[in-house]
This record gives structure tokens, C-alpha cells and sequence, in this order.
């Protein structure tokens, strides 16, 4: 079992006229006063901040006042589908008349604005390249375009490389000399920004159309967004998706995101932000992992309700043939590992290549090995030419991107090129550099990392009293969010008894529990156990990690815990 502790709280905070327990778990998460609750779209920071924003709004206006050709050039992830059709969307509803996308095919140009890609674009003939949540390493591609005579604007949220491409403008808010003070915005919501930008540039020179477009229509798109690329969620964030849940339980989203939802089965009117996490990112996400995010973007842009539904039915098949194949390189991974005697002897940066793999879900095998032995895990698949594609997610106390750094440092040409975040990144290298380039990768990992992070940890609230375990509290939880990355649902532990144990699906544990001190009956769900950590059947009393949730069977509800981690006492 993780180790578990309590989460740190303030010396002081101001959160009247709120439960005792639901200001403990706000203050847990640095929120301290009322205002740290606005959520209203008047508390947004402010699109002045970002550098870059003005020189962008000029370079958008010919295409929506003197129809100028854009083409913009997205990425093939959820963030990337959403800042593309966030900007075609806002674009249009400007005015803008000729405006194109192009995403690259991640097996056959890789990620970002590559001067092949650049190749492909030139024969579309644009005025003007815009990129969205990528660009920022793209020196070489935005060399090419202006070689070809096509101005290239960056809007991106990667951390920069040493070298800044030679864009004519540049907006993100991680670039050196930028103000604003959001560093976790998404790619998507960097496009919304500069959307809101051009929109009020055009209102003081007098040039909406007459029906003047509300930007806040969008915020379904850059709420998905924010939680699928699982960017903490600060304050400015937390406003942009709770926003954007509520024009989704309103109806007002796009027919794309309600079609996703409704294939997911997910009822539009009642969505949280984790239904973005673990219902809609990975259906749109499946396009771009193994096809083409094309699919993904054509659902988020239609207007039609019935193509929408055909669109994300297709999503949906993808994702149910991703999740086949995630389950076979899992399952060799794992096997991999076991070869070692025990945990202890696991490299302390896990690298995983198996020649048949699929490049599409690297990186999500990388997420799924990182969760099973808390370390950093970089997974790879065989390109072309000799060439091998990894996507590297890390834990707490390893900054990816710093770590892939250092290798390239200490040995350079051994990595062809890379970038990313702190917790997740990519990167290329040659087949033949693979066993060298694990060697340092996990020397590295060994210098940055020490035993106690390698320790799995889970941050808990504490214990609940046993008149705590109520539907009330169960439903004051669930929609006092937006919960997500930097800002977790509550999560709780205790000691109960156990009463009941089974297996359920076959790799589902549904137990029924007592509170200690307590005779009342809960039900508990662990999904997906791992055989190997099946709780002792015998075991009377365990101590138990979990989320308090509502269930609903035939139209009743009741409480339920989702069980985290459990262990046994006896």
C-alpha cells in the first residue's frame, strides 16, 4: 500500500459560511479566501498579460477583414484538436472566410511544424501559418516557412528550448519575458486568449459583423482541453472549466462535445470535469493515436448534430481498438519488469521498447507503467529510418524535460531532438543509441531521485466521522469542484470492517464496509485490482484510502466509497 499522509493545511484561512470539512479540504489546496472561489468569468486574467498578443491580433486581422488565407497547423492530441477547432470556430464567427487546418500524421512527420510539414503546407498556398499548442521548438519549420515567404505565428504553451524560432509573432505564456501568470494554461487556452484579443481589437476599430460573437461559447472546448492535458488547475484554469461545465449542462456546446459525451455515457446535464479525463479525451484522443486527428477535428467543428454522432461513434470504435492493443503492450511491459528479481532492482528510469509496438499509445503505456511502479517510464517504438519514438512521463521530484537535458548534455547527438513538460515529454533517437540512452537516463534518475520518492504517496483529507457518510455530503463534494491536476477531488481514509469481498468483472473488487465505531453498511467499489494485491480474504479490519461517491442503480442512489488502496489489519 502507498504510504499515506495528511495533506498540508495553512496556518489560516477566511472561508465563512461553508462546512468545516469542505473548508479543510479548500484551505488543503491554497484556497484561503471567498475570492479564491470566484469562478465567474470577471476573475479571468486578463489577455493584456500575454506577451506577443498584439503583434498576433495584427497579423489575424487581414484574415478576417481583407481575406487573407490561414492555415492553421494543430497537434494530434485532445489539446491540439481543441485549440484547432477553437480557432477555425472563433475565426469564422469573425468573419474570417478562408481558413484551413493541417495536422501532421504522427507517423509519418512527427510532432509540430517540421519543415516536411512545411512542404505539405506550401501547396495550400496560405497567407499565414498559425500554430496551435505546438511551434514553439519549431526552428527549423518556421526557417522553412519564411524561406518559402509564409509568415508563421506561434501560439504554443511548451516550455521553450534554448533557441526561439524566428516566428513574426510568438504567444505563450511559458516564453522568456512573458507576464502572465497563468504558466499552466493549455495550448487551447492560449487560442481562446487570443481570440478574446482579436474579437476586442476589432470592437475599438469598429469591425465585428453586426451579430457580434460571444467568445464564451467556446469554453466547452477549452475546458475539455484543459483537463485532458491534465494541466494543474490554478485558479485561471479552475475558472475556465467550471465555465465551460456549465454551458455544457446548460446545452449550449458544440454538437461535437455533446455527441462524445452522449457515446461515452455520460448525460451532458450532469458532466464533471473527470468525465473530460476519462470519457471524452480518449475517445477524440484515439484518433490521433491511431489514424488521423482529422476524425476528431471534424466532430468538434460540425454544426450537425447527426454527423456529430456518426463522428464520435467512429472516435469511439478507436478508442475500443486502443484500449485492445494498450492492453497487449502492457501486459509485455509487465513482463519486462518481472524478469527482475524484485522491485528493488527496477532501473529508477524505467525505458521500455519492444519493436512491434504501436506508436499511437506509447504514450499512454508510459502513464499506465509509471502508475504501477512510481517511477519515470519512457516508452518507445520503432520509427523510420533507424529511428525510435519515446513519450516519457515522469513523478513527483523529476522534471522530465530538465532530466532528457541532462542526458543530451552529458552525451550529445545521443537524443535527435525532444521536448515537453515537467511531468510528461517526448523525444526521438537512433535505434542504435537505445541501450546507451537508458543507461543515462537512469543515471540520471538516480541522482535526482531518492528513496522517499520513489515511495509511492497518497495525500489524503483524513478521516470522515461516521455521520459524515451521508448522500448529502456525497453530492456537496462531487460538484464543489472543478477538481483535477494541482487541485485533487477529496480523498479520505479510515479503518473499516469488512464485511463482504468479491470479485466482480473479473478484475473488479466490490466489498461492503463498516466504519469503525458504526453499524452502518457502505458499499465500495476498487476497480481494476491487481490480482497480486487481492486484499487477505480472511481479514476482518483493513485500512482503506478512498473517495466518497454517489451511486445510482434503477434510479436510486446511495453512497458509495471508490476505493483508492487498501491493506489488510486483521
Amino acid at each position: 500500500m502507498p504510504a499515506i499522509t495528511p495533506r498540508q493545511l495553512p496556518a489560516h484561512w477566511d472561508l465563512p459560511d461553508m462546512p468545516p470539512l469542505l473548508q479543510r479540504i479548500y484551505a488543503a489546496r491554497g484556497v484561503t479566501s471567498a475570492k479564491d472561489l470566484d469562478l465567474g468569468l470577471p476573475a479571468l486574467l486578463p489577455y493584456q498579460q500575454m506577451k506577443g498578443i498584439r503583434a498576433a491580433v495584427e497579423l489575424l486581422l487581414p484574415v478576417v477583414t481583407a481575406g487573407k488565407r490561414l492555415l492553421v497547423v494543430g497537434d494530434f492530441d485532445v489539446d491540439g484538436a481543441t485549440s484547432t477547432a477553437l480557432a477555425i470556430r472563433a475565426l469564422h464567427m469573425l468573419g474570417a472566410n478562408d481558413v484551413q487546418y493541417l495536422v501532421p500524421n504522427r507517423f509519418d512527420f512527427g510532432y509540430g511544424l517540421s519543415p516536411e510539414l512545411v512542404a505539405v503546407a506550401v501547396t495550400m498556398e496560405p497567407d499565414l501559418i498559425m500554430t496551435v499548442d505546438n511551434g514553439i521548438a519549431s526552428v527549423d519549420g518556421v526557417a522553412a516557412a519564411a524561406q518559402a515567404g509564409i509568415p508563421v505565428l506561434v501560439t504554443d504553451h511548451h516550455l521553450p528550448g534554448s533557441t526561439l524560432p524566428e516566428a513574426a509573432a510568438i504567444v505563450n505564456p511559458n516564453q522568456p519575458g512573458c507576464e502572465f501568470p497563468s504558466k499552466a494554461a493549455c495550448g487551447c487556452t492560449v487560442v481562446f486568449y487570443l481570440m478574446l484579443a482579436l474579437r476586442a481589437e476589432m470592437k475599438v476599430r469598429g469591425l465585428l459583423p453586426d451579430a457580434a460573437p460571444n467568445m464564451a461559447q467556446l469554453l466547452d472546448l477549452v475546458a475539455l482541453a484543459t483537463v485532458a492535458d491534465v494541466v494543474p488547475l490554478d485558479h485561471n484554469n479552475r475558472i475556465l472549466v467550471e465555465q465551460g461545465l456549465r454551458r455544457i449542462r446548460a446545452g449550449h456546446a458544440s454538437a461535437g462535445v455533446l455527441a462524445l459525451l452522449q457515446v461515452a455515457g455520460r448525460e451532458s446535464s450532469r458532466v464533471v470535469a473527470a468525465d473530460f479525463g476519462f470519457a471524452v479525451g480518449p475517445r477524440l484522443n484515439a484518433a490521433g493515436r491511431l489514424d488521423d486527428m482529422s476524425v476528431g477535428i471534424e466532430c468538434l467543428l460540425t454544426g450537425d448534430a447527426t454527423r456529430a454522432l456518426n463522428l464520435a461513434r467512429t472516435l469511439d470504435d478507436m478508442n475500443r481498438e486502443r484500449r485492445t492493443i494498450e492492453q497487449g503492450m502492457q501486459e509485455e511491459a509487465l513482463k519486462f519488469l518481472s524478469r527482475f528479481d524484485s522491485d528493488q532492482n527496477w532501473p529508477v528510469g524505467v525505458c521500455l521498447y519492444q519493436h512491434d509496438w504501436h506508436q499511437g499509445v506509447i504514450g499512454i503505456l508510459a502513464s499506465r507503467i509509471k502508475e504501477k511502479v512510481h517511477r519515470p517510464v519512457i516508452a518507445m517504438a520503432a520509427g523510420d529510418d533507424g529511428l525510435l519514438k519515446g513519450s516519457a512521463r515522469s513523478i513527483p521530484g523529476l522534471h522530465m524535460r530538465d532530466a532528457l537535458d541532462e542526458v543530451d548534455k552529458s552525451a550529445p547527438g545521443l537524443i535527435k531532438k525532444f521536448g515537453g513538460h515537467a511531468m510528461a515529454a517526448g523525444l526521438t533517437l537512433y535505434e542504435s543509441a537505445l541501450q546507451e540512452f537508458s543507461q543515462r537516463f537512469d543515471e540520471v534518475c538516480r541522482r535526482r531521485l531518492d528513496d522517499t520518492q520513489l515511495q509511492e504517496r497518497l495525500e489524503t483529507d483524513g478521516s470522515l466521522s461516521a455521520q459524515d457518510f451521508t448522500l448529502q455530503l456525497a453530492h456537496q463534494l462531487k460538484w464543489s469542484g472543478p477538481w483535477g491536476q494541482g487541485f485533487p477531488e477529496p480523498l479520505f481514509s479510515g479503518r473499516f470492517r469488512l464485511v463482504q469481498q468479491r470479485i466482480v468483472g473479473e478484475r473488479h473488487l466490490k466489498l461492503v464496509l463498516q466504519p469503525e465505531d458504526s453499524d452502518q453498511a457502505l458499499d465500495g467499489i476498487w476497480f481494476n485490482v491487481d490480482t497480486s494485491l487481492w486484499p487477505d480474504q480472511q481479514a476482518d479490519y483493513a485500512e482503506v484510502v478512498f473517495q466518497l461517491d454517489v451511486n445510482e442503480f434503477r434510479g436510486r442512489q446511495s453512497v458509495q466509497l471508490m476505493i483508492k488502496a487498501l491493506t489488510p489489519t486483521g
